[in-house]
């Protein structure tokens, strides 16, 4: 019998082909159905359970070894759209995970798989020794050139690479731990006027204590006046960081969770990211831009009297090329600097001040540090920290207090396992600052503002203890390399303000105690909302140390 399929000549084959060519587009299912028996439609149907089951069983164990971290169930499509809070996130985050059991939980948006770290231990293991996957960012509204905002210019936001690496190479230099101590004559400079005002204008201590943060780091990096800390550069400043705010928390806008989004035109419904960027983008391109002008101007003119950073790089680069791209860099690193140490400073300071109000027994414990120390005449300066652990357990607590919120997100570049969880690449990884510094598993009531905690009981600092700063300044290679900076003003600040100032509560015009409360903003960094408080000198002596400048260099 010849063998239809493997024909004996290759003159057959054309017209066998054509044979099951035509039986192939003429075939019909009932009628192939109807061919069948009984008996062959049960074994088909049998054979077509027992595979859907295999298939079942497969994907379930492929599941469960492939499982993401716990976290709340979603809807079809949108995800857990609905479930995340417009303010307070942190919070929801650490219910989460004690809901569940679990130090990292997660949840997804759209198609987006969110990952919230909960604790020092998931921190390190993730951020910190795993840093070369998890060290990327996410394109958010807030540096994305397509939205205009303008954010792309801090190095905070860009992604992991060489641009990122270039910004932080030029920002070491200038701020690494031992470049610190050439900037401590400029603050002490302008930590005297801020005592002198906390003495001479209590009432306004928000206001001092914030132009403070500003001037203090705009002296450093551009050699620009006070004055900037007023007026129209201060209403940009604070216009561009509002943007900031808004425009760098994840979920803001839809657009980070539908990036499609991004090409719709302004005027179109969804598309109120693109109106917001084109009303914020002027005042964060002239946070960047006016004072590194300003000082490049006067460079050119022969009329700059004073040096810093900005001048200090311009002074490096040749006149004889373009330099476009490096004035770029110029104008990021030090508006990153400006940006960042600014909120840094106010925010921890802020916290001491609303802390001291409330404890006046943590003030006594200082006083008796310092006068002990220090004595009465003269202030203390760096010289002296070795000596005074409290007060820099005061600090630590400050810090812990400033970062109640989320961490800049990070972003996973590939696959990853952690602990039998599935962390798939392009998750958007969130550091929960708040959660960890609450974390009653490390510190004993961290709800209560308390320096002791850091503290042995022969008087030195306890290594055992995490330090805060650890977590406020972020984690690892994407951890602030300003933080040397902004830890070595905090702490001279709060060690002179407490040599010379009982911080109490106000007294309303009925002659009653104002009580403060412990209410805070949503945002970046946590700040306290606005408080009342009084500065009181210590002694005369301390009043004429404040009145007296030449005691302070």
């Amino acid at each position: 019998m010849p063998d239809v399929f493997r024909p004996s000549t290759e003159a057959a084959q054309p017209a066998i082909l054509k044979h099951a060519y035509e039986h192939l587009f003429k075939w019909d299912p009932s009628r192939a159905t109807a061919q069948l028996d009984d008996t062959t439609m049960q074994y088909l149907t049998g054979l077509a359970i027992f595979a859907l089951i295999v298939i079942t069983i497969l994907y379930d164990r492929s599941r469960k070894l492939r499982q993401h971290p716990p976290g709340p169930r979603g809807l079809p499509i949108i995800g857990n759209f609905l479930d995340i809070p417009a303010k307070w996130e942190w919070q929801t985050y650490r219910k989460w995970s004690q809901d569940y059991d679990s130090k990292i939980i997660s949840f997804k948006v759209f198609s987006k798989r969110y990952i919230v770290v909960n604790s020092w231990k998931t921190a390190r293991d993730l951020l910190e020794k795993r840093a070369s996957i998890y060290s990327d960012r996410y394109d958010s509204v807030a540096n994305n050139p397509t939205s205009s905002v303008g954010w792309d210019r801090n190095m905070g936001f860009h992604q992991y690479g060489d641009k990122w690496r270039e910004y932080k190479r030029v920002f070491h230099q200038y701020f690494h731990q031992g470049a610190v101590p050439r900037y401590r004559a400029t603050s002490l400079k302008h930590l005297q006027d801020l005592l002198y005002l906390l003495l001479t204008q209590p009432d306004g201590f928000l206001v001092h204590v914030r132009a403070f943060g500003a001037a203090m780091i705009l002296d450093v990096t551009y050699g620009v006046e006070s004055s900037w800390t007023h007026g129209t550069y201060s209403q940009v400043t604070e216009e561009a960081v509002h943007s900031l705010i808004v425009s760098a928390n994840a979920g803001s806008y839809v657009v980070d969770y539908l990036p499609i989004l991004r090409y719709l035109p302004s005027w179109a419904p969804g598309a109120r990211f693109k109106r917001d960027a084109a009303q914020w983008n002027k005042a964060v391109a002239a946070m960047f831009e006016q004072p590194f002008n300003y000082v490049k101007q006067h460079k050119a003119d022969g009329t700059l009297n004073r040096s810093s950073i900005t001048s200090s790089l311009l002074e490096n680069l040749d006149p004889t090329i373009d330099n476009s791209k490096k004035e770029a860099v110029i104008r990021g690193v030090a508006g990153n600097a400006h940006i960042g140490g600014a909120d840094t400073i106010t925010s921890a300071l802020l916290w001491f001040c609303l802390a001291m109000v409330m404890h006046p027994d943590i003030q006594q414990k200082a006083y008796k540090e310092i006068d002990r120390v220090v004595g009465s005449h003269r202030l203390p300066d760096h010289s002296d920290k070795d000596e005074l652990p409290y007060i820099t357990a005061i600090m630590m607590e400050s810090l812990s207090h400033s970062s109640g919120s989320v961490g800049i997100q990070h972003r996973l570049v590939v696959d990853d396992e952690y602990e039998n969880y599935h962390i798939p690449a392009g998750s958007i990884v969130i550091p929960n600052a708040w959660a960890i510094l609450h974390d009653e598993d490390t510190y004993h009531r961290p709800e209560t503002f308390n320096p002791s905690r850091y503290i042995l009981a022969n008087g030195n600092l306890n290594p055992d203890v995490p330090d805060p700063m650890d977590v406020a300044f972020g984690f690892g290679r994407r951890r602030c390399p300003g933080r040397h900076f902004a830890v070595d003003q905090i702490w001279l600040i709060i060690a002179q303000v407490l040599a010379v100032f009982n911080i109490e509560k106000a007294i309303d015009a009925s002659g009653n105690i104002i009580e403060p409360t412990e209410e805070f903003t949503s945002g970046l960094a946590s700040t306290p909302a606005p408080f009342k408080a009084c500065f009181v000198p210590r002694s005369d002596r301390a009043r004429a140390l404040i009145q007296t400048p030449s005691i302070l260099t």
